[in-house]
């Protein structure tokens, strides 16, 4: 297993123009100044914005567009994401290449950011990939990480390396440096998270090794992240320990029990008792019924329930 190296791509994104051909441009930057650099990740929906009506029919011009920029330098691509558009649903669906300029495999993001991504369907399907001779990758896109059962999924298959294109432009983002910290140590990974800039995101990309500890991370102005990730440093957290201590990825392989919560058949009055999935709303009236314990669902008509907290 041999050291392997990746650039992540933290760049402004407009939400009323096309970014492609300045992706293009930062590819042909990145490739000057960087030759080694073996893969390259840009951030979610970075090509066309967080507007859901430039989706389009996946493959596409710019996939096509992707691919010949992977074959120009012979390196590894994640492209960021882009809105797809599928059987009358739209998906955030990110999509790999190999050096070769061919379509390995694409992911739709699980969790769209509900109740704010309004739109968007949850893909089905976790994504991991193989680098020959390198280690085994996998694809989570933004909130997916808030639900740790999707990174520890694609580790129980084998991923040592998280690929995390975001989109995160609101105030929590310090709350998803601290996640991606969790997420890299409880899983014994590297997880490299790139975030976007003006409709973006608010920068400050952060890369974490096996360890939980913090490998580089950026502001918030534009940036080209090149690093060596040391992929054995997996396998030796894993078999040793978290800094030579907890090994949490054993331990969980080893737990004889069941989490009786993820059974289908098991009731959840609690988690039922929160309420439908919408926007905060500062209309007396929903604060009132909430109170009350009442339901949303029953006590708002639906011709008149816009499914986003408004009426």
């Amino acid at each position: 297993m041999r050291p392997f190296a990746i650039a992540g791509i933290q760049m402004k994104v407009s939400a009323v123009a096309s970014n492609v051909e300045m992706m293009k441009l930062k590819l042909d930057i990145t490739m000057t100044l960087y030759p080694w650099i073996e893969m390259v990740l840009f951030s979610e929906l970075c090509a066309y914005g967080p507007l859901i009506h430039t989706a389009q029919e996946i493959p596409c011009s710019f996939e096509a567009e992707m691919q010949a920029m992977a074959k120009k330098y012979g390196i590894w691509l994640l492209p960021g994401s882009i809105f797809e558009k599928s059987n009358g649903k739209i998906y955030n669906t990110a999509t790999v290449i190999n050096p070769k300029g061919e379509i390995v495999t694409r992911y739709r993001k699980m969790f769209p950011f509900y109740p704010y991504e309004v739109g968007v369907t949850p893909g089905t399907e976790f994504c991991v990939f193989d680098v020959p001779d390198v280690g085994r990758f996998g694809v989570s896109i933004c909130y997916d990480m808030w639900f740790p059962e999707t990174i520890r999924t694609l580790v129980s298959m084998g991923a040592e390396v998280i690929l995390h294109p975001t989109m995160s432009g609101t105030i929590d983002r310090d709350i998803e440096l601290s996640i991606v910290r969790a997420m890299a140590s409880v899983n014994q990974c590297y997880f490299f998270d790139v975030n976007g800039l003006d409709t973006g995101g608010t920068g400050r990309s952060i890369v974490c090794g096996p360890d939980g500890l913090v490998i580089h991370q950026s502001e918030g102005t534009e940036e080209i992240i090149p690093l060596e990730l040391n992929i054995a440093r997996v396998k030796r957290s894993r078999e040793l320990g978290i800094l030579r201590l907890g090994q949490p990825l054993k331990s969980f392989r080893d737990h004889l029990g069941q989490f009786s919560i993820y059974q289908p058949q098991t009731p959840h009055p609690y988690l039922d008792s929160l309420g439908p999935l919408i926007k905060p709303n500062r209309l007396d009236k929903l604060t009132k019924l909430i109170i009350k314990g009442d339901s949303l669902e029953h006590q708002i008509a639906p011709t008149h329930y816009k499914g986003d907290g408004s009426l």
